[in-house]
């Protein structure tokens, strides 16, 4: 009998993954998620913390989602049309930051969400972004009384804003655009701040202005699109303009046309 119930309920776990397997299948396009780089907030996990819901939506779309475990290489990104960077605590390699710009300028599409900045800035600065020393501190549209989590309502016109109302932050850096092959297309209020005498409070020499929180560009054939937080694409917060964000983003990712080597 106990043999009997052990096989329905692999029966059960097989039938409930396959619709997921097969959308993925359909599509063709694979997206890779590194976890390669101290990340703590993975896949295939189910915390709140966690970006299992993310992955899942990927699939619903469409998307065949695979992990990264190694270093980044030209050979692992040879059959990958997307790389997702999520919550990375521990640097990218020089090597792996130039297999990265290969593997944009042969079409790939790169998607890069903060938790701290100096793992993945020296990879940024070759696609022409910077990010702050600290925080933003927001003053408008608040969900936190310290201004650290608040709503994003200002937006361009883009495929990834398309439907977006309105999303969520929960602790983000400020992002700038150094070159025009890349543009910011959410910002904070002018009324934002990043602490820069590190005294905990908005004073004098503090930087206080709209500051850029996701921003898009191409480098060679290839696109990226960088969010200076990766906690809004976490299970606990991946619910209203977070959602429809994380679901124009799967599709941003998944129209990509790379070359088949780089």
């Amino acid at each position: 009998m106990k043999l009997l119930r052990n096989s329905i309920a692999a029966i059960i776990v097989v039938w409930l993954l396959l619709p997921l397997h097969v959308a993925g299948a359909e599509s063709g396009k694979v997206v890779l998620f590194d976890e390669a780089h101290g990340q703590k907030f993975l896949i295939g996990q189910n915390g709140p913390l966690d970006l299992s819901d993310l992955a899942a939506l990927f699939q619903g779309e469409g998307l065949d989602v695979r992990v990264n475990k190694g270093k980044i290489t030209t050979e692992v990104l040879a059959n990958v049309d997307a790389l997702v960077i999520s919550g990375a605590f521990s640097p990218l390699a020089p090597s792996e930051n130039a297999a990265i710009t290969r593997f944009l300028g042969s079409g790939g599409r790169l998607s890069v969400m903060l938790h701290i900045g100096p793992p993945v800035a020296d990879l940024l600065h070759q696609v022409n972004v910077s990010i702050s020393n600290g925080v933003i501190h927001e003053e408008e549209n608040r969900l936190r009384k310290d201004g650290l989590d608040y709503r994003i309502t200002r937006m361009k016109p883009h495929e990834l804003t398309k439907g977006v109302n309105s999303f969520s932050v929960y602790g983000g850096w400020a992002l700038a655009n150094t070159a025009k092959n890349a543009e910011i297309i959410a910002q904070t209020s002018a009324r934002a701040w990043v602490d820069l005498n590190k005294d905990n409070k908005l004073s004098k020499g503090d930087a206080v202005q709209s500051f850029g929180v996701v921003i898009a560009g191409s480098s060679g054939r290839g696109g990226f699109v960088v969010f200076g937080d990766d906690a809004m694409f976490q299970n606990k917060f991946l619910v209203e303009g977070n959602a429809v964000l994380a679901k124009n983003l799967a599709t941003w990712l998944r129209s990509t046309n790379k070359a088949t080597e780089i």
